[in-house]
């Protein structure tokens, strides 16, 4: 087969055998997709070869499915139509050597012998579903391959989840030691990250539930998801990001307090030595002025008599404002 047959954009391909075992597919050559067996093939929809392809492929699939993978909408959702399961579900993008916490979307029509996938960047779950086949993980249908990808995600942002607490943890320890000096920045990230993951997690969530009320017992046996046990997953971590997120606000409060109370104390320290400067400046403004009839001008010693009215007068004002508790 020449490489002109090989299908555009395509970035892996697994073709699933009736044992369970899954058999890489090279994507540089002409795939058989009337082959017994499962297939997943997965695709770059940067690729404007991929999307012209998908829309013209003569794989079965229903219009709204195939309208699905080619639109750029960034909300999530799940539909069950005409034996086919298809959908957007949010995912963790993936760097060159790490998870991320940027969200992506994947895109996915699914039948019951073929799962097409695809993505505008790199995901951390359908690579590491990717990786779990490669090193020999057995599926027996489509829906048990869609699981396996969803867990995935919910992984993928339990690992986030639990780098974030081990963070607020080291930020609480600081705030309460009151070493919190540059802190409220790296909270504030901190916040943003737990409400991006608590938004994208509570669509998941909801589009799993919406389907497990829906029910999917009249749908072929590979295509029956278990939507309540993945929905179930689902709202224990987003009730960890939600509790997490509370606590990251109050870190924040408390900071902003901590902040506040040292601004305070500033302007109070400011305060009490504008006032002690404020006798010493008019003796030295009466004695700067250039008048007739100025004490001690005649006097031997005057400018030491003048040094020290300014320094009883620092004291009368310390001492006074020490009477009234203004100095503590």
């Amino acid at each position: 087969m020449s490489p002109a047959d090989a299908i555009p954009g395509l970035v892996w391909a697994f073709r699933i055998h009736a044992d369970g075992r899954s058999e890489p597919l090279p994507v540089d050559r002409r795939i058989d997709l009337t082959h017994d067996g499962l297939l997943w093939l997965h695709f770059n929809l940067a690729d404007a070869r991929a999307t012209q392809w998908l829309a013209q492929t003569e794989i079965a699939l229903p219009d709204q499915a195939r309208a699905v993978l080619l639109t750029k909408d960034s909300y999530q959702q799940l539909h069950a139509v005409d034996d086919s399961i298809f959908g957007v579900i949010c995912d963790l993008r993936r760097d060159i050597d790490d998870t991320n916490d940027d969200t992506g979307y994947l895109r996915f029509a699914m039948t019951e012998h073929v799962l097409i996938s695809g993505r505008h960047h790199a995901l951390s779950a359908v690579d590491a579903t990717r990786r779990l086949l490669e090193q020999g993980a057995r599926v027996n249908s489509m829906a048990a391959l869609l699981e396996i990808i969803v867990a995935n995600v919910a992984d993928a942002m339990d690992g986030v989840a639990n780098e974030l607490a081990n963070s607020l943890d080291e930020i609480e320890e600081q705030v309460v030691s009151g070493n919190s000096r540059d802190m409220l920045q790296k909270l504030g990230r901190r916040r943003r990250v737990c409400v991006r993951l608590h938004r994208q997690l509570s669509g998941l969530r909801i589009v799993f539930h919406r389907l497990e009320r829906r029910g999917v017992a009249e749908m072929k046996p590979a295509l029956q998801l278990r939507a309540a046990k993945m929905a179930q997953r689902l709202d224990d971590l987003d009730h960890v990001v939600v509790e997490m997120r509370e606590r990251s606000r109050l870190l924040q409060e408390e900071l902003h307090l901590q902040i506040e109370e040292s601004g305070n104390e500033s302007l109070r320290v400011l305060s009490v030595l504008t006032a002690m400067l404020l006798p010493p400046t008019l003796i030295t403004g009466i004695f700067g002025m250039n008048t007739k009839g100025l004490p001690l001008t005649d006097t031997d010693g005057g400018f030491l008599w003048a040094a020290v009215l300014i320094v009883l007068s620092s004291a009368s004002a310390y001492f006074i404002m020490k009477r009234l508790g203004i100095i503590r």
